[in-house]
């Protein structure tokens, strides 16, 4: 169990008191929300800067798209991709997320300036491990059932929350076994990765289960389909871009749960709403004198 106050990165350290948003920028151009739009390292390095200044404690910067179906990219097409725009806002005192799932890419990331390897195969990869334990970068191990070409295939579960925390338990000790320093992990249940509606919303209706093991927990529910579906009585089919409402009821209840990282697109939403949520989740007072006059 991490007791540590800080999340330890590669040269920085966060506080863990209250809630951090990671802002997503996707360097890609079949994202499934924001594909394409920050192709241009230019723009991406701008948009990252933006996410800064709108109060993200970090920027997650991904060169491969992982929505369901998609097809993975070459390790030199991935490397291309994420490279200038890493160099470019960790130059800038960005803390800097690697989102790959690929040891080569994130070595490379990890020299330009990463501070974070976030991986959805849960560093199963030993090679993966290696680079993180070596490089002292902080980690973030996620759940997903299969890959984003099968993961929607009628994912199954004995009982989702159990099974998830059970996964991210064991992937953390792994871990730690092969040398990644406990109080540089953290987890995340993989909302939308290899889960159904009904599976996502039990993840986040018990995700105090999941914040039980003391890691830090990320959750991203931003614009996922499972927000999409929930909305369609209302508002029929949405596009992506259209659920930034249902992603603040999201955050808010992540928050409240006990997230500590909420990993999202609209930044300066995710921010608000993260601050909001946190001050309603009662605080005890131990020891507290009640002066009488």
């Amino acid at each position: 169990m991490n007791s540590s106050a800080v999340w330890k990165l590669r040269g920085v350290e966060l506080p863990l008191g209250d809630p951090m948003v990671m802002g997503i920028l996707n360097v890609t151009p079949d994202s499934f929300s924001d594909g394409g739009a920050n192709s241009d390292p230019d723009d991406a390095i701008l948009a990252g800067l933006a996410m800064r200044d709108a109060g993200a404690s970090m920027v997650d910067v991904g060169g491969e798209s992982t929505r369901p179906y998609s097809l993975g990219v070459d390790v030199g097409v991935e490397i291309e991709r994420v490279l200038p725009v890493v160099e470019g806002l960790a130059a800038e005192g960005v803390v800097v997320s690697i989102d790959t799932s690929k040891a080569a890419v994130a070595e490379a990331a990890v020299s330009a300036g990463a501070a974070i390897v976030n991986d959805v195969t849960g560093l199963t990869d030993p090679a993966m491990r290696s680079i993180c334990a070596e490089t002292g970068v902080g980690v973030v191990i996620m759940h997903m059932q299969g890959n984003p070409q099968t993961m929607q295939d009628e994912p199954t579960y004995d009982n989702v929350v159990v099974d998830v925390g059970r996964y991210l338990a064991s992937q953390a000790i792994a871990a730690i076994e092969d040398g990644i320093r406990l109080e540089s992990i953290a987890i995340d249940p993989g909302i939308g990765f290899g889960k159904t509606t009904e599976h996502n919303l039990e993840l986040m209706q018990h995700l105090d289960s999941i914040t039980h093991f003391g890691y830090p927990v990320l959750v991203g529910p931003s614009r996922k389909g499972f927000l999409g579906a929930l909305l369609e009585p209302i508002r029929g089919s949405t596009d992506p871009l259209e659920r930034d409402g249902a992603t603040a009821g999201a955050i808010a209840a992540a928050v409240m749960k006990g997230a500590t990282i909420i990993r999202t697109h609209n930044v300066p939403l995710g921010v608000d709403v993260a601050l909001v949520a946190k001050a309603m989740v009662p605080r005890r007072h131990h020891d507290q004198e009640i002066e009488r006059t």
